[in-house]
C-alpha cells in the first residue's frame, strides 16, 4: 500500500520521530509539556498538511501492562499463557504455581491484569479457597480466566468483574492463543489510549493509536530489504522506559505458538531514562557487571553521575543485561541459541547515543565472559532510527 500522503508519528519515553514520504525527524521531548502540545511545538508546520484520517501514530510512552499468572503447573498453563503474555507485548512480574500460591507473597505494586489458567475443559473443581483468598490481598486492574471451561462458572461466581474467554490448552495439550492474545493486545491499546497526554493524540489523527512494539514487531519481515543483515537475527529495541527484543522463532529449542514468524519480549524495567533506577539495580545485582565496568574503564560511581558519558554506559549496560536475560546464564522463560545469530539489529533511543562499534565492544564481551565463544554476530544500528516505519508500511491493518 502506498504511503503517499501518509503521516507516521511515533511517540516514545524519551523522543518522538515523525516521518513524511520524504523525511524523517526526531525531537527530545520537554516532559513539561504535554505530549501533544510538545509534537505541535516542533512538528504543526507538518502536520498541518495531512487530514486525520493520513496520520497514523504508535507509542511506547506507556512502557506497557504488568501481569502475574497463576496456573497448575510448569510445563503447560503457565508456560502457555507466559509465551502468549510475551507475544504480546506484556511485562510478566511472576507466575504463580497454584498449587504453592499460599507461600508466594503478594506485589506491592499493582498489576494491570492477572491471568488464570489451567486444566483442559473435561477437567473440574481445579480451584478452591486458596486462589480467591490470594486475590483478595492483591490490588489489580483486570483479571481473565483461561483455563477449563468446566470451572469457569465458579471462577465467574467467586471473582467479581472476571473476563471468561476460551481455554488456551485444548484437550491434545495443544496452545490455543488467539482469543488471550486479543484480549491482551486490547488491553495494551486501552492503557496506550486511556493515558490523556496519549488520548489528546486524536486531536490529530482519525486512526487508531497501535502499540510501538508491535508496530516493530511487524516491521521484522521487511527489515532485509532495507539493511545488510544475515539471517537468523535479534532486533533490540532500547528505549528510556524499556528494552524490547524481537526474535525469529528459529532461535528457540521449544516453538509453541505457530501464526507468527517472530516474537518479542518486553523488559518493563530495563529503560534508561523513565526506568533508570530499575536499570541500576538490576546491574548492581549482575556478577558480571562490575568486570564490564572496568572494561569500560569507568567504576560503579557512574551510577550516580549525569551527562553523556552516563547514558552511554547504561544503554551499554542494558544491552549486557538483556542478553544474560536470555542465554543460559539465567534460567528465564526463553534462552535463544546465540550461536546461531548472525546478526543484531539495534533501534530505539540507543541509535542516539551508541556507535556501532560502541555496542560490538559489549556484544563481544557477553560472548566471551558468559557464552566463552570467538562467535561474533554483525552488528547493524538503525541509524536514522525508522525501523518502526517499516512496520507501518507492512502491515495494512494499520493504514
Amino acid at each position: 500500500m502506498s504511503l503517499e500522503n501518509k503521516l507516521l508519528i511515533d511517540v516514545g519515553s524519551t523522543y518522538f520521530k515523525i516521518s513524511t514520504e520524504t523525511s524523517i525527524e526526531q525531537h527530545f521531548r520537554d516532559f513539561n509539556k504535554d505530549i501533544l502540545d510538545d509534537l505541535m511545538h516542533h512538528c504543526a508546520e507538518t502536520i498541518g498538511k495531512y487530514d486525520k484520517q493520513n496520520v497514523h501514530i504508535c507509542s511506547s510512552a506507556n512502557g506497557g501492562l504488568n501481569t502475574l499468572i497463576i496456573g497448575i503447573t510448569n510445563s503447560y498453563s503457565l508456560k502457555y499463557a507466559t509465551n502468549i503474555a510475551f507475544n504480546s507485548g506484556i511485562n510478566i512480574i511472576d507466575t504463580i504455581l497454584y498449587q504453592d500460591i499460599e507461600d508466594y507473597s503478594v506485589p506491592s505494586e499493582l498489576v494491570d491484569v492477572v491471568i488464570i489458567v489451567g486444566g483442559i475443559d473435561s477437567c473440574a473443581g481445579i480451584f478452591n479457597d486458596s486462589l480467591y483468598s490470594y486475590l483478595a490481598k492483591l490490588d489489580y486492574s483486570n483479571i481473565v480466566f483461561v483455563g477449563s471451561s468446566q470451572d469457569a462458572p465458579m471462577i465467574e461466581q467467586n471473582i467479581e468483574n472476571v473476563d471468561i474467554l476460551p481455554n488456551i490448552i485444548d484437550n491434545k495439550l495443544h496452545i490455543v492463543e488467539e482469543s488471550l492474545k486479543e484480549y491482551l493486545t486490547n488491553l495494551y491499546q486501552q492503557d496506550i489510549e486511556g493515558k490523556e497526554d496519549i488520548k489528546s493524540l486524536y486531536a490529530i489523527t482519525d486512526n487508531q493509536i497501535y502499540p510501538t512494539p508491535y508496530i516493530v514487531n511487524s516491521a521484522l519481515p521487511l527489515i532485509d530489504a532495507r539493511y545488510s543483515i544475515v539471517n537468523p537475527f535479534i532486533l533490540l529495541d532500547i528505549g528510556g522506559a524499556t528494552t524490547d527484543i524481537h526474535y525469529s522463532k528459529d532461535l528457540v529449542e521449544e516453538n509453541i505458538v505457530t501464526e507468527n514468524e517472530y516474537d518479542r519480549l518486553v523488559f518493563k524495567k530495563l529503560g534508561v531514562y523513565k526506568s533508570k533506577q530499575s536499570l541500576i539495580f538490576a546491574a548492581k545485582n549482575n556478577e558480571f557487571v562490575y568486570e564490564l565496568l572496568m572494561h569500560l574503564k569507568v567504576t560503579e560511581n557512574i551510577f550516580n553521575e549525569q551527562g553523556a558519558k552516563a547514558t552511554k554506559i547504561l544503554m551499554q549496560l542494558a544491552i549486557f543485561l538483556v542478553l544474560c536475560k536470555l542465554s543460559h546464564y539465567r534460567k528465564a522463560y526463553v534462552n535463544l541459541k546465540f550461536q546461531t545469530i548472525n546478526s543484531f539489529v539495534l533501534t530505539g533511543g540507543i541509535t542516539k547515543v551508541l556507535s556501532t562499534e560502541e555496542i560490538e565492544d559489549i556484544v563481544a564481551f557477553f560472548y566471551k565472559k558468559i557464552l566463552t565463544s570467538e562467535h561474533r554476530p554483525k552488528v547493524v544500528l538503525d541509524a536514522n532510527y525508522d525501523i518502526w516505519t517499516l512496520g507501518v508500511k507492512g502491515d495494512e491493518s494499520c493504514l
